[in-house]
């Protein structure tokens, strides 16, 4: 009897790679169907990108991360326009990425809980192009307690640490405007462009 209960209570491995999956599939849809958007209608694009978001990908942690240190000096305020900017920077990011592929797939290979903390997770995937090619990508997952929902707090994309380029940009910045906050916010966009992740991830 006990063998028959155990068989059939889920496997949290399971329902996370589950998640993941339903999650990506419904974004890569939306991507899919609204590829010419982002030209017409940029507002419409980033508006849309972040209702398919929300709930799956903590911003907030993700670009407090970013900023690093130097978040603690950085105002509220500040640091609230610094999560706008940088959910911008990701999702023109995914446009531009978007405009150059011919249509993709991503197939979720499966989800792997910490062993010393089941509130921290990887969850594994291959991106297959149109012309066969196959990048392998990391979700790193977190979840505030046992019963919460899982948020996706980095991305690994053959083997480089997304987050971390982004926070060693994020220094390299504040380094060279001698700490002015603001300044790098406001230019955070054009940081982005130029720290040019394709090519880090190609070499790779």
């Amino acid at each position: 009897m006990a063998f028959c209960v155990a068989s059939v209570q889920a496997d949290p491995e399971d329902d996370l790679q589950q998640y993941v999956d339903e999650n990506t599939q419904r974004l890569v849809s939306q991507l899919n169907a609204e590829r010419g958007l982002y030209e017409s209608d940029p507002e419409a694009f980033y508006q849309n990108m972040e209702d398919a978001l929300e709930g799956f990908v903590d911003f907030r942690r993700i670009a407090a991360r970013v900023m690093g240190r130097y978040a603690r000096q950085a105002t509220p305020e500040q640091r609230d326009e610094f999560v706008v900017r940088f959910k911008r920077s990701l999702f023109d990011s995914y446009a531009q990425a978007l405009m150059s592929a011919d249509n993709f797939e991503i197939k979720v290979k499966g989800a792997t809980i910490n062993p010393s903390n089941d509130n921290r997770a990887s969850v594994g995937m291959e991106v297959i192009t149109a012309t066969g090619n196959r990048h392998s990508v990391t979700y790193s997952m977190y979840r505030r307690g046992e019963g919460s929902d899982w948020l996706m707090e980095n991305v690994i994309v053959e083997g480089v640490n997304i987050g971390l380029s982004f926070r060693d940009r994020f220094t390299q910045e504040m380094e060279a405007n001698r700490g002015q906050v603001e300044v790098v916010i406001d230019g955070w966009s054009d940081a982005v462009k130029s720290l040019n992740l394709e090519d880090e991830v190609n070499k790779s």
